[in-house]
């Protein structure tokens, strides 16, 4: 199997595997909150406590996916421009 063949079947095995992700499930965990929802802190005896909400994800721990977005875009331009 040549290269160029067996790299452009992996490239559309992964665009379709993340496709179905976004389609499955199109909220991801946030990246900077882990999906907490907001800061893990101490206090001064070592005790995690419960810090200050998350502003990227506005204390949801939920983000939507990139792919998810995109297709959200395409999805509003399309429909705009057809009616």
């Amino acid at each position: 199997m040549p290269p160029v063949l067996l790299a452009s079947t992996l490239l559309l095995f992964v665009t379709l595997g993340y496709g179905s992700l976004c389609v499955a499930s199109p909220f991801g965990n946030c990246r900077k909150c882990r999906g907490w929802g907001h800061a893990v802190t101490t206090d001064r005896k070592g005790k995690t406590k419960r810090g200050k909400d998350c502003r990227r994800c506005k204390a949801t721990g939920k983000r939507i996916r990139v792919g998810r977005h995109l297709y959200n875009v395409a999805a509003r331009l399309h429909r705009d421009g057809t009616r």
